[in-house]
């Protein structure tokens, strides 16, 4: 799949990016052989290879004996909340009845 200028200039306009020209054609060189190297990947048969999920194979157990293995930890909430909602609106400095609830209101940074 060859990318154009235009593309370049679509996906630059959706992550609020302003680019020279000079740097549209480097992107677009850039993509092109990203996208030319999945394909690539692609054509790889994976037939015999064994699906995987958050880096372990499908078929590890979840009991403590691979958790402790593997270095992992069991999963365990914490016994409370670390801090109170209405102390932590307390502690912010725009919040409150002003903001329409329980919310804090912060500075607008993004123009578009």
């Amino acid at each position: 799949m060859k990318i154009t200028r235009e593309d370049v200039l679509r996906v630059a306009e959706l992550a609020h990016l302003e680019l020279a020209d000079a740097e549209v054609e480097l992107f677009r060189g850039q993509l092109d052989s990203i996208l030319e190297y999945a394909e690539k990947l692609n054509q790889l048969d994976t037939a015999q290879v064994e699906p995987m999920a958050g880096g372990r194979p499908s078929g590890v157990a979840d009991d403590a004996s691979s958790a402790e293995a593997s270095g992992l930890r069991d999963d365990v909430p914490w016994p409370a909340a670390p801090m109170d909602p209405a102390e932590a609106l307390r502690a912010a400095p725009d919040s409150g009845p002003g903001t329409g609830g329980p919310f804090v209101r912060v500075p607008k940074v993004i123009e578009r």
